[in-house]
């Protein structure tokens, strides 16, 4: 099995899953193995480098730092966001039926010192039940010196923080920032092929990356429920693929099964 070679499988003890209800994260060490690891960097190194280029300070944090949509452009990413171990995992916090709901690189790449502030992940689109899962794949050693993830532990029960928007600000796709106390915050730090999983209330930022040597590669992918809408939009189903269990919408169903 080709997954088995690239991926460490695995299910989350009780520890674990009482830990996860309680701080809201969880970090998953060694998910990728080395092959699979490597594996990734190519690909998605290869789909960065047809779209974007270096840092501009001129262009916004989407245009610098985002590439959406990866696993249509990386075959071990498509594996992994469908059939890898976060499934899984995705299923024991989640419940049984599970679609994807984004995957994503997000790279902060040496020269990026822009910090990205305060906010929960359900902010930039709100999903409905509250229980979608954030999980972000380290394709580089990540830490304090190249803008590791910063979190609040237990930030997640607060639930959903209200932010406004107007018009002009979801044009420019500004960023969506909220108050939290830094003096709470911990550093997620981890070495590449870790995992960080985190609820979809979890209050999070990240500094820039003030490495002049290092890149901060992390592949963004997000679960839901297979039922979950969009709370913003008419509440209409979120369109994900479907890679555990069942649900009640057919287009969800339908949506990207022939990857």
């Amino acid at each position: 099995m080709e997954a088995a070679r690239l991926f460490n499988f695995r299910k989350l003890t009780e520890e674990e899953l009482v830990a996860y209800r309680e701080y809201g994260y969880l970090i998953i060490r060694g998910i990728l193995k080395p092959e699979g690891l490597k594996q990734m960097q190519t690909e998605c190194m290869e789909a960065w480098s047809r779209e974007k280029e270096s840092f501009d300070p001129d262009k916004s944090w989407l245009q610098n730092s985002l590439l959406v949509n990866i696993h249509h452009q990386a075959a071990t990413v498509r594996d992994y966001y469908f059939e890898g171990p976060l499934v899984e995992i995705a299923s024991e916090i989640i419940g049984p039926n599970i679609k994807g709901a984004t995957s994503q690189l997000t790279f902060k790449m040496k020269g990026n010192t822009r910090p990205f502030g305060w906010h929960q992940d359900n902010g930039y689109g709100e999903l409905e039940p509250y229980n979608a899962l954030t999980t972000l794949t380290a394709l580089d050693d990540t830490d304090r010196g190249n803008g590791c993830l910063w979190l609040i532990p237990g930030s997640h029960k607060e639930g959903q923080i209200r932010v406004y928007q107007d018009e002009n600000q979801k044009a420019s796709q500004s960023e969506i920032i909220v108050k939290a106390d830094d003096s709470l915050a911990i550093p997620m730090e981890m070495k590449a092929g870790d995992a960080l999983i985190f609820n979809c209330w979890m209050l999070h930022k990240s500094d820039g990356n003030m490495s002049e040597s290092r890149d901060r590669r992390i592949l963004f992918l997000r679960y839901a429920d297979a039922d979950a809408v969009e709370v913003y939009n008419e509440r209409k189903p979120r369109l994900g693929r479907l890679v555990k269990g069942q649900t009640k919408f057919k287009e969800v169903e339908a949506f990207e099964a022939e990857l």
